[in-house]
């Protein structure tokens, strides 16, 4: 027999590994993250057809339809081995059952006869119905492969007879069989797969097994199946050439016209055709092509027409752009393109506007020639126009050495504020590079001052018929100048009104220096000096200079002067704050009427 393992079903249920689940297991069992149910099978359709779409048609037909003769022949091929399988073990069991019963025939028959003379009791005489039993079983053991062997209650080997030596794994495998019950057995034993036929005999308390190798009832199965295998792929192998050489007739055709028409992509050559020689849908395709390539060649000739009128067209306007851009804003020119009608008719908005002037700057020219004040004033508004378009402004105008510009238009910015504030320091810290190059030059520095009024003006395309400009017109325009006058009053290179602190105090640092009446207002306005950042020493400073403001206002004069001597202490020579101490001290000794209200008037321009 085989080695050990061979203790029946129970045995081989414990020693094999358990059957993979079914799909309908699997799927009850495991987790899904994906879609089940319908969802999941619309995914699978669309993951396959997306899988055959990346193939090209030949070899998708080949994908398509081999499976149609490669699964019936598969199909077929497990239906004929499983058959085959089926009827070769019943005629195993068969076989099996009936010499497991000739053999318990004989057996009984020499224990009736122990039984009938009385000698069961006698060792020697068992022994000798024993070795005939032995005896019958070797004549029954006769073909190659076959044992037949019993074991005792106590699992001890008392028969053994058949093909091949006995050893002492059979001797255990023969004990497990025993406690497995009577019927047929399939064993998995070091020596091979062997079934077998298991029946219990009484008289004598043993266990007989009737075996025999697997392979002596199912090699023909086996070489049935291989066969079958070999004739499937065969088979498939002849199904795919055939559709390969099929798949190849039906796409030739469409290779052409696929390579005919990469070709006119490619060279750009309308005129090259196709010509199928067929006379079916591939034909009518191929003419197809011809018909749009001759089409699409007629058309080509107008559309260069249109192409070259377009091309000229444009670069007319491109000139004008150029020509036009030196003279009014990018932004002004791009709208009017967009509609012309609009920029004839003024509209209110609420936009920042900044002036600023060179300090000096009749005296300054007047050491230079005609033509070194021009190229010195080109360069220095290049310097500053390129601050202002930096932050969305629009340089409205240059009056001699003086500029304007505005934020906010023509698109609305809810920051322009901002926008001038920033756009003011970049235009001083530009200044200090070009006062570097001036020195380099042998030339003194200049400086500037700069105003910022934020407020309702009135914008849009002003003048007449000969000379238009888009500018900003309005109080708040006027007041923007005023603030910069103001610069050289206060020494401040950059003043802001209350509106722009309003909106842009919380970005900059901003301190009040002073409450004024200017030349065509009636009301005073508070005017504020920014800064880009604040050192700590001007922080402290700032705050006391606040402090020092509300004692003046509220006429406590002596109190504002020693607070103004404090900021001093902290900033020496600062222009604001010796004007406040200056008028803080007269106040002290000459207090000002009752209706002052701190406003000091500048009606000059």
């Amino acid at each position: 027999m085989g080695g050990p393992g061979a203790n029946g079903g129970a045995s081989r249920a414990a020693a094999k590994p358990r059957r993979p689940p079914r799909g309908d297991e699997s799927a009850a069992a495991v987790p899904r993250a994906s879609a089940s149910g319908p969802q999941a099978a619309d995914l699978s359709r669309r993951g396959l057809w997306t899988m055959l779409v990346g193939v090209r048609i030949a070899p998708r037909i080949v994908l398509l339809f081999l499976p149609v003769v490669v699964v019936p022949m598969a199909f077929q091929t497990l239906l004929a081995a499983g058959s085959a399988r089926e009827g070769i073990a019943s005629i195993a069991a068969d076989h099996l059952r009936f010499k497991t019963e000739e053999l318990l025939r004989f057996a009984d028959s020499q224990a009736g006869l122990l039984e009938a003379n009385g000698l069961s009791g006698k060792p020697e005489f068992q022994a000798a119905a024993v070795a005939t039993i032995a005896s019958y079983a070797e004549g029954l053991a006769r073909a190659p492969g076959e044992r037949i062997a019993a074991v005792d209650a106590a699992g001890r080997l008392v028969l053994r007879a058949g093909d091949g030596e006995w050893t002492p794994e059979d001797s255990e495998a023969l004990a497990a069989l025993a406690a497995g019950g009577e019927g047929w057995r399939e064993l998995d034993l070091p020596g091979g797969k062997r079934v077998s036929f298991v029946a219990a005999f009484p008289p004598f308390g043993w266990t007989i097994a009737v075996t025999v190798l697997e392979d002596r009832f199912f090699g023909p199965v086996s070489r049935i199946a291989f066969q079958g295998v070999l004739v499937g792929a065969v088979g498939a192998a002849a199904a795919a050439l055939l559709l390969a050489a099929f798949a190849g007739l039906i796409t030739e055709p469409i290779r052409r016209v696929a390579k005919g028409m990469r070709a006119v992509v490619e060279t750009g050559d309308l005129s090259r055709r196709v010509s199928l020689p067929y006379d079916d849908e591939i034909g009518d395709l191929g003419d197809s092509f011809d018909a749009m390539a001759g089409s699409l060649e007629a058309a080509y000739a107008e559309i260069k027409g249109y192409a070259l009128d377009a091309a000229i067209a444009h670069k007319r306007e491109a000139r004008i752009r150029n020509i036009f851009q030196k003279f009014v804003p990018a932004p002004v020119i791009e709208r009017f393109f967009a509609s012309p009608e609009s920029m004839l008719v003024g509209e209110d908005r609420q936009l920042a506007v900044l002036f600023s002037d060179i300090r000096g700057f009749t005296a300054y020219s007047e050491t230079l020639s005609s033509r070194e004040v021009v190229a010195t004033l080109n360069r220095y508004f290049g310097r500053m126009a390129d601050a202002i378009v930096r932050h969305e402004g629009i340089v409205d105008k240059y009056v001699g050495d003086e500029l304007m510009a505005f934020f906010g238009a023509p698109a609305p910015d809810a920051r322009s504020a901002y926008h001038a504030v920033a756009a003011a320091f970049d235009m001083i810290a530009e200044l200090d590079d070009f006062n570097a190059f001036e020195r380099e030059r042998g030339r003194r520095p200049l400086s500037f001052g700069v105003g910022i009024n934020y407020g309702a003006v009135t914008i849009g395309n002003i003048g007449s018929e000969k000379k238009m400009d888009y500018t900003v017109i309005g109080d708040m325009v006027n007041l923007a100048s005023r603030l910069e006058g103001l610069t050289k009053y206060y020494r401040e290179p950059l003043i802001v009104s209350d509106s722009v602190r309003g909106l842009a105090g919380a970005d900059f640092p901003m301190r009040l220096i002073d409450r004024t009446r200017v030349k065509g207002r009636e009301g005073g306005l508070s005017i504020y000096a920014a800064r880009l950042s604040l050192s700590a020493e001007e922080e402290r400073a700032w705050a006391i200079h606040a402090e020092a403001l509300e004692l003046y206002y509220a006429r406590r004069f002596a109190e504002a002067a020693a607070r103004f001597g404090e900021v001093l202490r902290l900033l020496p020579d600062d222009p604001v704050t010796l004007i406040f101490l200056e008028r803080s001290t007269v106040f002290a000794s000459s207090p000002p009427p009752p209706e002052w209200d701190g406003v000091v008037s500048h009606l000059e321009k």
